[in-house]
């Protein structure tokens, strides 16, 4: 462009600059005259002020003219393709300093239209997720225009499972400013067994008006849409059927096969317990006597004649054998209530003694609590019941019991307990059975 001449004052050159239009990222020129109306050689420093000055150069920056002669010089734009530099009007002044005259320096200003560029930047994380009913994204987007603009969200997913909110729906931006927000993605029904369902899906980031704006300026904003998945999980996952599918066969297995077997067992070993052991043959059965003055006592268990019954504290005694050099098998029973103590007794004859080799004890309800066996003063044995349901001993050499002694079997019921039939018992039940001989020590 050549523009037209003007002159002020004497020194002074004839400047004219019109107004620029450039688009941020390009170069635009336009040219000036300088012409030096004086009468003397001048040179002239020319530079560029304002706010256009960082990306505006002059070139040359220096002229000299003789006098009645002119020289074109070229001012170059070329703003960045930043947000920084802001779309519409700014102002241009080239300053004109004349060396040998400088107080006639003059300024001339122009305006610089800045056209307006668009560009969105966005990024979405993560760009899988996990759950499974919804998954929760962030949606980072920037304006690296230098325009505002407000940006809308359009998501895209092949079916209708999926169903999107975004927090905010239509944020605003100024130029170079950057927000965040939040996006929701949701199902519409659960997955209960199975693999995982993957559900892929974009989000396309537009300005609004999108079109007008392009149309207006002739620049398409061409921004490729963001991939994400979200995979939907099952409520119950494989390896947990697999768990109560297994657990469910063992339970039933148990009703089916084990429950049954530990039923008999318990009952058997009761029934066992509770029955006295068979006398070998040629030997008297229990609660018989033999020889005179023998005979069975109530309450007594099979004790000579004038001894006297051994029991005590609510326990029963029964026994039999013979009165002199015989196998002797006695049994005593003692049923006491939760929180009490009571004692069972089996008192030796009178002119007797009665050498112990077996004793068993049936604990068939299993019951809890302490129980205790003596013979005469010497404590044998105390054993806590919930630790047993039977409990045999044996001796080669036999513990021998003095005439008027007692076998002594002392239970404390702590708790009841549950027999083969199933239901808690009322009260404890301890059986003790001791078998051995009984020898006369007079003839």
């Amino acid at each position: 462009m050549t523009p037209s001449a003007a002159s002020s004052g004497p020194g002074a050159p004839g400047l004219d600059i019109p107004a620029v239009t450039v688009a941020p990222g390009d170069i635009a020129t336009t040219t000036l005259t300088v012409r030096n109306d004086s009468d003397i050689v001048e040179a002239y420093s020319l530079e560029v002020v304002g706010d256009c000055a960082p990306w505006t150069t002059v070139e040359p920056a220096r002229v000299s003219l003789y006098p009645g002669t002119s020289e074109a010089v070229t001012i170059r734009l070329s703003p960045p393709r930043s947000p920084e530099i802001r779309a519409g009007e700014l102002p241009l002044g080239v300053r004109v300093l004349p060396t040998e005259h400088p107080e006639s320096v003059r300024v001339l200003e122009t305006t610089v239209h800045i056209e307006a560029f668009h560009e969105l930047q966005t990024e979405l994380a993560p760009r899988r997720r996990r759950g499974w009913l919804r998954g929760r994204y962030k949606l980072a987007v920037r304006n690296q225009g230098n325009t505002p603009v407000q940006v809308g969200f359009t998501p895209g997913q092949a079916g209708e499972e999926l169903g999107f909110a975004f927090n905010p729906a239509e944020p605003k931006l100024e130029p170079g400013e950057s927000t965040e927000v939040g996006l929701r993605v949701r199902t519409a029904k659960p997955v209960w067994f199975g693999a995982p369902v993957v559900w892929p899906f974009t989000v396309d980031t537009a300005e609004k008006g999108d079109r007008e704006e392009e149309a207006r300026w002739d620049e398409p904003a061409v921004r490729p849409p963001l991939d994400a998945e979200f995979v939907q999980i099952p409520i119950f996952p494989r390896w947990l059927l697999i768990l109560l599918a297994a657990l469910l066969a063992l339970l039933l297995a148990w009703f089916a096969l084990v429950r049954p077997v530990v039923k008999s067992a318990a009952k058997e070993a009761a029934e066992e317990a509770v029955q006295p052991r068979p006398t070998p043959a040629g030997e008297q059965t229990p609660g018989a006597g033999t020889g005179a003055g023998s005979s069975a006592q109530p309450g007594g268990g099979g004790q000579e004649s004038g001894a006297p019954a051994g029991s005590g504290g609510g326990g029963t005694s029964a026994g039999g054998g013979t009165a002199a050099g015989g196998q002797q098998s006695q049994t005593i029973d003692v049923q006491t209530s939760a929180g009490e103590t009571k004692t069972g007794t089996y008192k030796v004859p009178k002119d007797s003694v009665f050498g112990v080799t077996d004793i068993v004890v049936a604990n068939f309800q299993g019951d809890e609590g302490v129980l205790t066996i003596s013979f005469g003063d010497r404590k044998i044995t105390t054993i806590a019941l919930e630790t047993f349901r039977n409990q045999d001993y044996h001796w080669v050499t036999p513990i021998e019991i003095a005439e008027n002694d007692t076998v002594t079997i002392n239970v404390t019921c702590a708790k009841p307990g549950t027999p083969a039939t199933g239901r808690q018992a009322q009260g404890c039940h301890e059986v003790l059975n001791v078998s051995g001989v009984l020898s006369r020590t007079t003839q």
